[in-house]
């Protein structure tokens, strides 16, 4: 969970770059945020961002007071605090229309507080409110999903239905409809980011590549591009690596 602000005088604008959880991003400006999805479609406001969206997503504030408040949530989470993962993949969805009135009223007491900590508070009771009432992931799924994260997606899926004890075919169903990816695009993203995190520590691409699990460099290169659109480079350097951990809650 982090905050953020700023008073400018020209347009804020920052670039998303894929990460394993979902965001939740709360306006707390004077000027409304706009959050392109990438292919085309913009949303304002109070907004959530799905897994993997398209390239060329990204954040703006207008000129002026900018401020919002972001949240990262690991899939298994967000299943029970957003709903159906299924249909935010990839995509960036007005928060009022997955939680109604109250996304609203939660943006007002946001607003209303005199400081960070207790904006964080207020977002802290929410996000548990929500959590608590929705509906939770198969056990199953949840293995699978941390089963991948400690591996950082080097795992095969094969094995992990066989550790769960199901089949491939319905491993891939219910993640699926679960987590918002297939197990094996979950698992490449997950690789992604360790080595995204890897270059923009200044880590060489030939070490990252080795690292984390890809053939060789070019193999990493394809990876980065699929991704992102970019380079390796220019994604090393990219601001939003430095404020991503999932930082809500604090259980697993």
């Amino acid at each position: 969970m982090a905050g953020f602000s700023d008073r400018a005088d020209t347009l804020v604008e920052v670039e998303v770059v894929p990460h394993p959880a979902l965001m939740v991003i709360f306006d707390l400006g004077d000027q409304p945020l706009v959050v392109d999805d990438g292919r085309g479609r913009q949303q304002r406001g109070c907004v959530t961002a799905g897994l993997a969206p398209a390239h060329g997503a990204r954040g703006r504030g207008q000129a002026g007071s900018f401020a919002c408040l972001q949240v990262r949530l690991s899939p298994v989470i967000a299943h029970a605090v957003l709903g159906a993962a299924s249909e935010l993949s990839g995509a960036v969805t007005a928060l009022d229309d997955l939680w109604g009135s109250e996304a609203a009223r939660i943006q007002e007491r946001l607003r209303a507080a005199r400081s960070w900590d207790d904006r964080f508070a207020i977002a802290e009771v929410a996000l548990a409110r929500r959590h608590d009432a929705g509906r939770a992931v198969d056990a199953e799924v949840a293995f699978c999903w941390r089963r991948m994260v400690a591996g950082r997606g080097q795992v095969r899926v094969e094995r992990l239905a066989a550790e769960v004890g199901w089949s491939r075919k319905r491993l891939w169903s219910r993640f699926r409809s679960q987590i918002g990816l297939t197990p094996k695009r979950a698992a490449r993203l997950i690789r992604f980011d360790h080595a995204a995190h890897r270059l923009a520590a200044g880590h060489s691409a030939a070490e990252v590549a080795a690292d984390s699990g890809y053939a060789d460099q070019s193999h990493l290169h394809r990876d980065v591009m699929t991704f992102t659109g970019a380079t390796p480079a220019t994604v090393a350097n990219a601001p939003f690596l430095a404020v991503d951990d999932v930082a809500w809650p604090a259980r697993p």
